[in-house]
């Protein structure tokens, strides 16, 4: 392969990329800071809506002092999902979700016209372990607690 055939390889590739649409794709891992509550389109389609608590802890640089900043999101699931969602999420509990971004337009009582960011789930998990978590999830939807010190495993019992 000779060095301007290189050259063209990449600019295949930036090329390509710079032609996509975008990217829009969430991924949270937090607590829910309320129960679901569902709801149904005229159509009868389930909605899921709840508010979760991203949080992140830093050291202080000043103070020396740990600091934990919480962002809140509203979520947002249709059909399966959030039928799933309201059956066995409850606030508090921990969950992992992937979806994406969306705004919407609306007015309010006054007739000013507002604007909220949501995000649409489309993967859920749910990681509290099963004897932590009072509202009897599935065990295919818990993830295990991770061991204290490494074991020996067999190789055929692993996931990948």
């Amino acid at each position: 392969m000779t060095f301007m055939h290189k050259e063209y390889k990449i600019a295949i590739r930036i090329h390509t990329f710079a032609a996509m649409a975008g990217i829009n794709k969430v991924t949270l891992v937090g607590h829910l800071g309320r129960d679901p509550e569902i709801r149904y389109t005229q159509n009868e389609i389930p909605v899921c809506s709840f508010s979760l608590a991203t949080s992140e802890t830093y050291k202080d640089r000043t103070s020396g002092e740990k600091v934990t900043q919480t962002e809140w999101h509203n979520i947002i699931m249709w059909r399966g999902l959030a039928t799933t969602a309201e059956k066995y999420l409850r606030k508090g509990a921990l969950v992992y979700l992937e979806g994406k971004l969306k705004t919407r337009k609306w007015e309010d009582k006054q007739g000013q016209t507002r604007y909220t960011t949501e995000i649409v789930a489309d993967v859920m998990q749910m990681l509290d372990r099963k004897d932590s978590n009072t509202n009897n999830a599935p065990s295919e939807q818990t993830k295990p607690e991770a061991p204290a010190m490494p074991q020996q495993t067999n190789s055929d019992s692993m996931p990948f």
